[in-house]
């Protein structure tokens, strides 16, 4: 019998109307364009604008593009794991909200909060259902409302995080196409480096925690640099390694859009060349959970069936991992 991967199947993604240049940044914050640009590589962001308005109204436009072209309907879908950092609420689970929403009646599912790394970390639990034989239609959403958590007064955070949300469905595949190896790591340390300080349990909502600003994101950017820069590429050129996939195998290196410079040292790492590497950075900024699905929805024209992907990201937590994977369709 053949072996089962879980392999992505449709793809969809979604970023909202509004957009904030470096240039409307510049009458916030002390900051500049071109200060912005050399560090980060973002020229602008998506903000989702509007009264009552969250996280899964990003994701049911991105889902519903997903099932209609894979020409499915909702009830259809048996597992959803919503990758987010910004869920519209503590709970219930965003990936219940997501499914009474769009109709995935015979769905269950749950939030996954891995940081940055949630898309990388619902793949690879993902793939463990389709593997083991018990489901066949596993959907992965990464999506959040930064804007949400932003702090508009500082400039540390401010000129780096947008929003957005994009999805990918995981089915069997019998061919040698998907998934084919994962590797998944935490270090709970860099939590004191990257971090919502208010809104748990350990500092619950308070006139004090507000008025401190904590539960605004909170990041150390030197510390988070030097740690990223170094495991999201380590990470890529492990799987790579440990699978015999050389640079040339590689047909798209697919990283987390976290900053231009972390992308570039990951292409360096793993002997990947530019034209190669999937780069939306200087749209849409760093979407935290969204930025992998939506760099597969916007290269989806261009990829081919038994396409190689290296997936790589890295997150708050600290979280990294990195996803070997050969394209399906």
């Amino acid at each position: 019998m053949s072996k089962i991967h879980a392999a992505i199947t449709a793809v969809g993604g979604y970023v909202p109307d509004y957009v904030l240049t470096n240039e409307e940044l510049e009458t916030m914050v002390d900051t500049n364009d071109e200060w912005i640009t050399t560090r980060t590589g973002i020229k602008e962001r998506r903000i989702l604008k509007g009264e009552g308005l969250a996280t899964s109204d990003m994701a049911v436009p991105a889902v519903e593009e997903l099932l209609k072209k894979r020409g499915i309907s909702a009830e259809e879908i048996e597992v959803i794991i919503f990758c987010t950092s910004t869920p519209d609420m503590p709970f219930p689970a965003t990936a219940n909200i997501l499914a009474d929403r769009i109709g995935a009646k015979n769905a269950w599912g749950y939030d996954l909060n891995a940081a940055c790394s949630g898309f990388i970390f619902g793949l690879a639990t993902g793939a463990g259902f389709i593997e083991s034989g018990k489901y066949t239609k596993v959907l992965i959403v990464g999506g959040d409302k930064m804007s949400s958590i932003i702090n508009y007064e500082d400039r540390a955070t401010c000129i780096i995080f947008g929003d957005g949300a994009g999805a990918a469905l995981l089915e069997p595949n019998t061919e040698g196409n998907g998934i084919i190896d994962s590797i998944c790591k935490t270090d709970g340390s860099g939590r004191a480096y990257l971090n919502q300080k208010a809104g748990g349990s350990l500092h619950p909502a308070s006139h004090e925690t507000v008025d401190a600003k904590e539960h605004f994101a909170f990041q150390e950017g030197r510390t988070v640099f030097k740690f990223a820069v170094t495991n999201m590429a380590e990470v890529a050129a492990e799987v790579m390694e440990r699978n015999g996939v050389t640079a040339d195998d590689v047909t798209w290196l697919v990283p987390h859009q976290a900053n231009k410079r972390i992308i570039d040292a990951t292409a360096a790492r793993t002997g990947v060349t530019s034209e190669r590497v999937m780069i939306n950075i200087e749209k849409y900024g760093n979407t935290t959970n969204g930025t992998i699905p939506l760099c597969l929805w916007e290269w989806e024209s261009k990829l081919k069936k038994g396409d190689t992907l290296i997936l790589a990201a890295f997150g708050g937590g600290f979280t990294w991992g990195s996803i070997y994977l050969k394209w399906a369709y």
